[in-house]
């Protein structure tokens, strides 16, 4: 870890998931199978700090996020956090709904790629946090849920609002934020919400096969590509073909960049260093 960077060291011990890297690959396992995986305050918190501390790692180049048993996550837990919420002050509450939206806002803004390897059922929030990953790879069992107004709450929560309608239009957005009704896996591919579907069986597979490609491609390229998909919605046209074009002068006088031009010439594939 460059001191440039990030002055402390990574975390080495999170308490309300399981986290592993191997291979440069980053894999976050909500752990409460019990309980589909639903989301505490503690959880929340936790991932909100990783999603800061991940850019400044030198040895992960992708994040996988995916769930234990039959769940990948669905959404806050009642019984933890409902309570809770409805016993605080206001300015307690939207504490709360801020950590929220900052967990959002980090997956979109970290520059590294994000997989979420959707197992079973994303719900509430957990549906918002496939949303926001860069990549949908689904079980064919798996299914989203954008539960907020079943339980009397706005449909645009943690950014949902944003990045829905950008993804799959404005009026499927509508329909699944208003509505909250079930998305299964097919109908999440035909509407662009799922970027793959696979059969259970097969999600370990299909989910280490992308992030092998992406932890061993380009690391720049892929940097570069994803903060300028984030940053230019809402720029205008003038704005967004000079960041484009910074960004490739820059990038042009990379070590990978000149692997590829060397790699043409030889006759064979590049071997990318990540730099």
């Amino acid at each position: 870890m460059a001191p440039f960077r990030a002055s402390a060291s990574p975390t080495r011990d999170w308490k309300h998931f399981l986290f592993s890297v191997q291979d440069a690959v980053a894999t976050l396992t909500f752990n409460r199978p019990e309980k589909l995986n639903a989301l505490t305050f503690e959880v929340y918190a936790d991932l909100r700090d990783l999603l800061a501390e991940l850019p400044q790692r030198d040895d992960v180049r992708v994040l996988v996020i995916t769930g234990s048993g039959r769940g990948f996550c669905s959404g806050g837990d009642v019984n933890a956090i409902i309570g809770e919420l409805l016993a605080m002050e206001a300015p307690e509450r939207l504490d709360f709904t801020r950590m929220t939206g900052s967990v959002t806002q980090r997956m979109r803004e970290c520059p590294l790629p994000i997989i979420a390897s959707v197992n079973g059922i994303a719900a509430g929030a957990g549906a918002v946090i496939g949303l926001a990953a860069d990549f949908r790879i689904l079980a064919r069992s798996a299914s989203f849920a954008f539960l907020f107004t079943r339980v009397g709450l706005s449909g645009a929560d943690m950014g949902s609002a944003y990045l829905l309608p950008r993804l799959i239009g404005l009026g499927r957005a509508t329909e699944l934020l208003m509505l909250g009704e079930s998305v299964s896996a097919e109908r999440a591919l035909a509407i662009g919400l799922a970027s793959q579907v696979v059969e259970d069986a097969e999600l370990g597979r299909a989910t280490a096969e992308l992030s092998r490609q992406l932890a061993s491609g380009p690391r720049l390229a892929f940097s570069g590509t994803k903060t300028l998909i984030t940053r230019e919605l809402d720029m205008p046209l003038n704005a967004a073909l000079e960041l484009d074009a910074v960004t490739q002068a820059l990038l042009m006088k990379t070590p990978d960049h000149a692997e590829f031009y060397a790699a043409f010439r030889e006759g064979r594939k590049p071997g990318w260093s990540g730099r």
